[in-house]
C-alpha cells in the first residue's frame, strides 16, 4: 500500500555531522506557541521566543564538560532533526553525549533530555555545566526589527533553578539542570551593549549536575527553559515539565504526527479545511509535497494574545516573529484556501483595513504594521482574494464591506493601482532596491514581473466582477489588460529569453533573473509569440537552473557582484522560486523540463522545512545531494524556514496535475504529472462544497457531498 499521510519519521532531516562553525543553518523547533533554535553544540539554544515574550537570539545553555567547554574539544556533532525534536550526539574520550530537544506542546517551555554513556572499563563521575542567560521581555509594541526586542534580566538563585526577571517584571525566565543546582556566573557586570553581539553573549548563571556512570552504563538529566509573563506562569510552566521530561519529549511526537493527520482530514477541526491526500508510486513527487505541507502548518501561530486569534508567521526561529509578509504568505495562497479558509479570510480581511502601500507586513501582536511597502502588494493581495473565492466559493465575501468599501472594490482598485505609479511610460515604477528584492541593486523601476502581474490582476478582478453581474466594470479592465500587455512584451529582448527594466532616466536596464521569467510565465505565458516561450525557457535552462536548485539571478547578469544574499542572487534562491519556476515552465509549453526536474529538487527536501534560500553548489557545496540551506549570519542573513513553502503545492496541483479552477467553482485538469507516474491521484480537493479525485489522465470525479 502506497503512504498517504505523512508522520514525522517520514519528514526526518538527514543527519548532519560538523564542527563548531561549519556552513550549517542552526536548526529550530516549534510547538505553534512559539519558537527556538537549536544551537550547535550539544544543549545550547537561542532565541526562545513564546509570544509575547522575547530574547532576541540570546544564547543559553551552553556545555561545559567536567569543567571544559564542549565546543573546545573539537568533536563532531551530528545532528538529526525531525518535526517533533532535534538529537544531537557527540563522543569525548570515554564518553557518548546524546541530547534530545523539544519544544514542549502546550506550554511555553523548551525541555532537553541528556543521557551519558559511559564507554570506558571503569566506573566514573562527570560533571555537566550549562552556563544560562536570559534577556526576556515584554514589549508593548510591535517587533519591527528583524531580531525581537531583548532587555538585561536579573538573575537570581532558587535550588536548581535560575530564575531570570525583566526590569519591569512583565516576563520571566526559569530554567535548571534536573537534580543539579545552580550558581551566579561570578562575571562582574558588563555594559548592556556587550550583552550580546560585541562582547559575546550574556551570563546569569551556572546550571551544574554530576552524573554517576557505571562501566558501560547510561546515566541521564534534563534542562528544562520555561517562559512566562509573572514569576509564577513561569514556574508553574517549569514544574510541570521537569517532573517528566521523557513524556514531554513522546508528547512532542504525538503532537506534530497529529498536526500532519489533521492537514489532510476535512473532518479534524484543527484546521479549518484540508489539503488533498497525493497518491503516488513516484517517491520524489511524494517526498516534495509532504515537504511542502510542512512547511505551510510549521509556521501556524495560536498563542495567547494572537490579535487574529490564529496566525502563520513568515520566518523562523531567528527573525521577524509574529509577522506575517504579504508577499510570503501569498506564495502559499492556494494552500491556505485550501488549509485554513477561515484563518485566510481573517488575514485578508485585517490587511484590507489597513494601508497596504505603506508596509510589507502585520505583526501578530498589535495587528499594527511593520516595514516599509513591498511592490508586490498590489498582485499579492489580489492574488489572495482570487484564490480564496475560486477554492472556497465564498463568493459573498467579495460584498463584504472594510472600512468604506467592498472587498470587490478593493480588488479592483489594487488591480488598476499601477496606473498612479506610471512615470512618463505606459508602465508601472515600482521604485528601489528595498522596494522589491533588497539584493539585486539593477531590479528595480518598470521591472517586467510586476507589469506583467498587472495584466493577470486586471483579467483576475474581471472574473470576480463576473461573479456579481457587473459586466460593463470587467469588460473594462479587460480591455485595459489586453491595452497594456505589449507595452509589457515591447520590453522583451529577442533571442536573449529576458526583459529590459524601464529606469527613470529612460534608459532600458537588461535583468537576467528569475522572478521576471516565473512571473511573466505565470500571468501572461499564453499571450507570448511561440518563439519567445522557448527562449525564455532556453534562458532557464541555460542560465538559472540547476540539478536540485537553481540560481535567482543569472551568474551572467553584471550585477552578480552585488551581493552575495543567496535567496535573490546568482549563489542560490529563496524557497518559492523553484516552484514558481516550474509552474512557468509547465504555461510556456515545457512541462518535461519541469518532470525532469523533479527528482534532483526532491534531493533538497532533506534538511527540515524549506529555507528563508538554499545555495547552489558552485557556491557551497551540498548536503547530502541536496542544495545546502543557507545560515543566519553575515554577510548571508538568512533564516533557518520560510513559510512560502506553500508555493511547491501550488506547483503539485497547478502545473503537475495541471488543476484549473475558475472564480465560479469550475475544476478542469490537465497536467503532466503522469510522466512521473500515470497512476497518480489527489485524492480530496476541495473546491466550495464539494470534494474531488484528480488523475494522472486527467479525469476529475466529485467524490462526497458538503464540506465543513
Amino acid at each position: 500500500m502506497l503512504p498517504l499521510i505523512p508522520t514525522v519519521d517520514d519528514l526526518a532531516a538527514d543527519p548532519v555531522t560538523h564542527h563548531d562553525d561549519d556552513m550549517i543553518a542552526p536548526s529550530g523547533l516549534t510547538n505553534m506557541l512559539g519558537t527556538v533554535r537549536v544551537d550547535h553544540d550539544l544543549t545550547a539554544i537561542s532565541a526562545v521566543q513564546f509570544p509575547p515574550v522575547s530574547q532576541g537570539l540570546t544564547q543559553t545553555a551552553v556545555l561545559f564538560v567536567d569543567g571544559r567547554l564542549f565546543t573546545s574539544y573539537g568533536a563532531p556533532v551530528t545532528h538529526e532533526w525531525r518535526p517533533d525534536r532535534v538529537v544531537r550526539r557527540a563522543t569525548l574520550p570515554g564518553l557518548e553525549i546524546e541530547t534530545t530537544t523539544v519544544c514542549v506542546p502546550g506550554r511555553t517551555a523548551v525541555a532537553i533530555d541528556i543521557a551519558v554513556r559511559n564507554t570506558g572499563p571503569a566506573d566514573r563521575t562527570v560533571r555537566l555545566a550549562l552556563s544560562a542567560a536570559a534577556r526576556v521581555t515584554r514589549s508593548t509594541e510591535a517587533w519591527l526589527d528583524a531580531e525581537s526586542p531583548s532587555a538585561r534580566n536579573t538573575a537570581r538563585i532558587d535550588g536548581e533553578r535560575l530564575v531570570f526577571g525583566a526590569a519591569d517584571a512583565a516576563a520571566w525566565s526559569v530554567q535548571g539542570l534536573l537534580g543539579g543546582s545552580s550558581a551566579p556566573s561570578g562575571v562582574a557586570e558588563l555594559p548592556d551593549q556587550f550583552d550580546t553581539g560585541i562582547g559575546g553573549n550574556g551570563r546569569g548563571g551556572e546550571l551544574t549536575v554530576t552524573l554517576t556512570l557505571p562501566a558501560g552504563g547510561t546515566a541521564r538529566t534534563g534542562y528544562v527553559h520555561a517562559i512566562g509573563l509573572t514569576e509564577q506562569d513561569a514556574a508553574d510552566a517549569y514544574a510541570a515539565v521537569a517532573s517528566d521530561v521523557p513524556s514531554a519529549v513522546a508528547a512532542a511526537e504525538e503532537f506534530w504526527n497529529r498536526q500532519l493527520r489533521a492537514a489532510f482530514d476535512p473532518d479534524d477541526a484543527e484546521f479549518s479545511g484540508s489539503l488533498p491526500v497525493l497518491e503516488t508510486a513516484s517517491a520524489p513527487l511524494r517526498r516534495l509535497y509532504w515537504w511542502a505541507v510542512l512547511g505551510v502548518i510549521w509556521f501556524r501561530r495560536d498563542f495567547e494574545g494572537n490579535v487574529l486569534g490564529r496566525s502563520y508567521d513568515t520566518l523562523m526561529p531567528n527573525y521577524w516573529g509574529t509577522t506575517t509578509f504579504i508577499w510570503d504568505y501569498s506564495l502559499s495562497s492556494v494552500s491556505h484556501a485550501l488549509l485554513d479558509p477561515a484563518e485566510m479570510r481573517r488575514q485578508v480581511r485585517h490587511w484590507i483595513s489597513l494601508d497596504i502601500h505603506s508596509h510589507f507586513g502585520t505583526s501578530s501582536l498589535t495587528g499594527g504594521p511593520v516595514g516599509r511597502w513591498y511592490s508586490v502588494n498590489d498582485y499579492a493581495m489580489t492574488r489572495l482574494v482570487h484564490d480564496y473565492v475560486r477554492f472556497t466559493g465564498d463568493t459573498a465575501f467579495l460584498d463584504e464591506l472594510v472600512g468604506d468599501d467592498t472587498i470587490a472594490t478593493s480588488v479592483r482598485q489594487w488591480a488598476t493601482a499601477w496606473k498612479t505609479l506610471r512615470r512618463g511610460t505606459a508602465l508601472a515604477d515600482y521604485g528601489e532596491i528595498d522596494n522589491l528584492l533588497e539584493c539585486v541593486s539593477s531590479y528595480t523601476h518598470e521591472v517586467a514581473s510586476l507589469n506583467a502581474a498587472n495584466v493577470w490582476s486586471m483579467r483576475a478582478a474581471a472574473d470576480l466582477l463576473d461573479l456579481s453581474g457587473d459586466a460593463a466594470a470587467s469588460a473594462e479592465l479587460r480591455a485595459q489588460a489586453d491595452a497594456l500587455l505589449p507595452e509589457v512584451t515591447g520590453r522583451y529582448l529577442p533571442g536573449r529569453g529576458i526583459f529590459a527594466a524601464g529606469q527613470p532616466d529612460g534608459t532600458l536596464l537588461p535583468v537576467r533573473h528569475c522572478y521576471d521569467f516565473s512571473i511573466v510565465g505565470t500571468t501572461i505565458a499564453g499571450d507570448l509569440a511561440p518563439g519567445i516561450r522557448a527562449e525564455m525557457v532556453d534562458f532557464f535552462r541555460r542560465e538559472l537552473q540547476t540539478e536540485n536548485w537553481m540560481r535567482a539571478l543569472s551568474p551572467w547578469d553584471p550585477d552578480a557582484s552585488y551581493s552575495v544574499r543567496p535567496d535573490h542572487q546568482w549563489n542560490g534562491a529563496y524557497p518559492a522560486w523553484p516552484a514558481d519556476a516550474g509552474r512557468a515552465l509547465a504555461a510556456l509549453g515545457a512541462p518535461e523540463v519541469l518532470t525532469d526536474w523533479i527528482e534532483g529538487l526532491s534531493r533538497t527536501a532533506n534538511q527540515g522545512p524549506m529555507g528563508q534560500a538554499h545555495f547552489v553548489e558552485e557556491a557551497v557545496p551540498g548536503i547530502n545531494g541536496g542544495a545546502r540551506k543557507a545560515p543566519p549570519q553575515l554577510p548571508y542573513i538568512i533564516d533557518w524556514a520560510c513559510s512560502s513553502s506553500g508555493a511547491w503545492i501550488e506547483l503539485v496541483l497547478e502545473a503537475l496535475f495541471g488543476v484549473s479552477v475558475t472564480a465560479d467553482g469550475v475544476v478542469r485538469a490537465a497536467g503532466c504529472v503522469s510522466a512521473l507516474d500515470p497512476q497518480a491521484a489527489l485524492r480530496g480537493l476541495r473546491v466550495g462544497e464539494r470534494f474531488y479525485d484528480v488523475h494522472a489522465d486527467g479525469r476529475v470525479e466529485q467524490t462526497r457531498g458538503r464540506a465543513r
